[in-house]
């Protein structure tokens, strides 16, 4: 039977340590494979070992599904004008849309404004996503980018970074929609 390797991306090798320590110490013998898999996996933020086998498979498919660029739909124009509504001439977000495909639309503009390879603390994005919206509601806005894999935090939330992907096609319609209201204030 093949072997399959199922990579492993650890946020805070410090914490990682840490745990894995932790459950060790708990033990009363030396860990079986079996067991050695969970404690590693469970340091990483895993429930077990079959959770993470279930994730990376998961990811593996989805993977494989996503359209190549020649498969990707045109910009959708209705979209983008029904999110521009929610933006003031400067560029800040007035109201967060009710429905979801304007919210992911706002999200990726929050996105774009997100400095790249710069980590920002709970604190700094809270503040830093402040200036780009005025319903006052960071937190929000937060954990909707994680949530979209926008960005990465770590897991006791104290560091927020940007995910380097390419964006989706409306984006860059939304940013120069936004652009021309800028100009015509």
């Amino acid at each position: 039977m093949p072997r399959s390797i199922f990579p492993m991306q650890i946020a805070d090798l410090s914490a990682f340590a840490k745990s894995i320590r932790e459950q060790l110490d708990k033990l009363d013998q030396r860990p079986s494979h079996v067991e050695m898999l969970n404690l590693l996996t469970r340091a990483a933020g895993f429930r077990n070992y079959q959770h993470f086998r279930a994730v990376t498979l998961t990811a593996d498919v989805i993977e494989q599904w996503r359209p190549t660029l020649d498969d990707r739909p045109a910009p959708d124009e209705g979209r983008v004008l029904k999110t521009a509504r929610h933006f003031d001439e400067a560029g800040q977000l007035i109201r967060w849309p009710g429905r979801r495909g304007l919210q992911e639309l706002c999200l990726w503009y929050l996105w774009s404004k997100i400095p790249p390879g710069r980590d920002f603390t709970e604190r700094q994005i809270s503040e830093f996503l402040n200036s780009l919206h005025l319903f006052g509601d960071a937190a929000m806005l937060r954990r909707d980018l994680f949530d979209s894999g926008l960005v990465q935090r770590t897991r006791d939330g104290r560091e927020y970074r940007r995910i380097e992907q390419k964006p989706v096609p409306e984006l860059k319609l939304l940013l120069q929609r936004i652009g021309q209201k800028a100009e015509a204030a």
